[in-house]
């Protein structure tokens, strides 16, 4: 068995999670898939999957690896279309990533979109708020709330959001405006922390940026409960005017120390290929871009 076969063996196993059902879906005898993969592991020179009599899991070298193969096959997958003249019809594995409040109300339709669109490839969409790797953690696109330092990631500009304060009427009936970023240090706080401890609150205070921590009386690591305990009344919160939009049209909250928020955050459709891309991964790219161009929270 050559190389290519055993790696479509690896990731059939890894899919389905035992030697058997593979098998039997490549048509193989289970000695031969299970032949298959100890070939590969000698090749690399690692052990990729875990096995017992009652499991099978991959290592943290066989997720690597799978991640790997199911791209390089993807591409092969491909190549071999275009040359037959199938080019037009993006097919093959496609790692879609964002982060999750973001990823749900805009970049989930999107995707679900795309795989209507194209059914032959195999979409995933990953929320998460944190930095996810695309090349280490086997991802083709992401969608990115930040100014991007350099590197050899594409990045196309779609829009902005801002990062601002708010409350609830009620909240600010009962305890005053902020007139400045320090008067914040008499207020209750709602912190927004996907990772780690609570944040700091960032403001523009004339020609400089002025940092302050306020007291945290509840710490979420999910924007809704922040927004949905400011909404209640329990205090300020800091997030991105994307996640209370209907919040503030609805009048549920009222923006705080406007005239001290940074500049705008952009909003980037990232991938890794650069003009190399797959038709799979300029076809979700285009589509993406497209959309949320038109979104008008993002502008």
């Amino acid at each position: 068995m050559d190389r290519l076969d055993a790696m479509r063996v690896f990731v059939a196993v890894a899919d389905r999670a035992g030697f058997a059902a593979a098998a039997r879906g490549l048509g193989l005898s289970a000695p031969a898939a299970t032949r298959a993969i100890a070939a590969l592991e000698r090749r690399v020179g690692t052990r990729l999957m875990q096995r017992t009599t009652r499991r099978l899991r991959l290592t943290e070298a066989g997720q690597r690896y799978l991640a790997d193969c199911k791209r390089i096959l993807g591409e092969i997958d491909e190549a071999e279309a275009s040359a037959a003249g199938a080019h037009a019809e993006p097919r093959g594995p496609l790692g879609i990533t964002a982060p999750a409040m973001f990823g749900r109300v805009f970049v989930a339709p999107i995707a679900i979109e795309f795989a209507e669109r194209h059914p032959q490839v195999a979409a995933r969409l990953f929320l998460a708020d944190r930095l996810v790797d695309l090349i280490d953690e086997g991802y083709d696109v992401a969608v990115r709330i930040a100014h991007l330092a350099d590197s050899a990631l594409t990045a196309v500009r779609v829009g902005s959001v801002r990062r601002v304060i708010c409350a609830s009427p009620t909240y600010l009936a009962q305890h005053g405006m902020p007139r400045t970023p320090a008067d914040l240090q008499r207020f209750d706080a709602i912190a927004f922390a996907p990772i780690g401890p609570a944040q700091e609150w960032s403001f523009r205070v004339g020609q400089r940026t002025q940092t302050i921590r306020p007291p945290a009386r509840l710490v979420a690591n999910t924007a809704e409960v922040a927004v949905a305990a400011a909404v209640a009344g329990r205090g300020l919160t800091s997030v991105l005017s994307y996640q209370v939009g209907p919040e503030l049209r609805a009048g549920k909250l009222k923006l705080v120390l406007a005239d001290h928020e940074l500049p705008p955050v952009p909003v980037q459709v990232v991938h890794h290929e650069g003009r190399r891309a797959s038709a799979r991964v300029r076809a979700f790219v285009d589509l993406a871009v497209e959309r949320l161009r038109a979104e008008k929270a993002l502008n």
